[in-house]
């Protein structure tokens, strides 16, 4: 290697550390099912316009929630294959503690393979209205989540914190 390309690595890999975006921390993965049945209900004013409304209930396999029970649900707005969140929580019950997610905004939509929805993928933020125990410091936090499909009635959940 000769004087100038070690100087030029060096600032290239300087340049890309600081210019990375910031990585939030993971604070559960959950495995969730859709619980009961979900029925869209046409809002009337165009076609593929619904409204749905669906409980779920989830198992956390990664994270600081490992272990807890999520049971949770959510109100989507769905226009065509598109979809906005309208309102969506739940409470995580872990033993030390408890937490209480509000989602306030989200987007989703339909994944279709060979012509069939095989699920939905969604992502959006909320925030933490509520926490105890061992996770009281999370309280008031925003928090990202991420849903990527596994049927049309199971699917992981990713919360993040910044």
């Amino acid at each position: 290697m000769n004087r100038c390309t070690l100087p030029a690595l060096v600032g290239s890999i300087l340049v890309m550390m600081a210019f990375q975006p910031a990585r939030a921390d993971m604070l559960a993965r959950y495995e969730c099912s859709i619980a009961g049945f979900v029925t869209q209900e046409p809002i009337g004013d165009r076609p593929d316009h619904n409204l749905v409304a669906q409980d779920y209930v989830c198992v956390g396999v990664e994270g600081a929630l490992k272990g807890a029970v999520y049971s949770a649900s959510n109100v989507v707005e769905w226009d065509g294959p598109k979809a906005t969140m309208v309102m969506g929580g739940g409470v995580h019950r872990i033993p030390g503690g408890r937490l209480v997610t509000q989602l306030a905004e989200g987007a989703a939509q339909a994944v279709i393979k060979d012509r069939k929805v095989v699920g939905v993928e969604s992502s959006g933020k909320g925030r933490i209205k509520f926490a105890s125990g061992q996770f009281a410091a999370l309280n008031g936090k925003t928090v990202h989540f991420v849903t990527t499909p596994i049927n049309p009635i199971r699917f992981n959940l990713e919360f993040s914190t910044d």
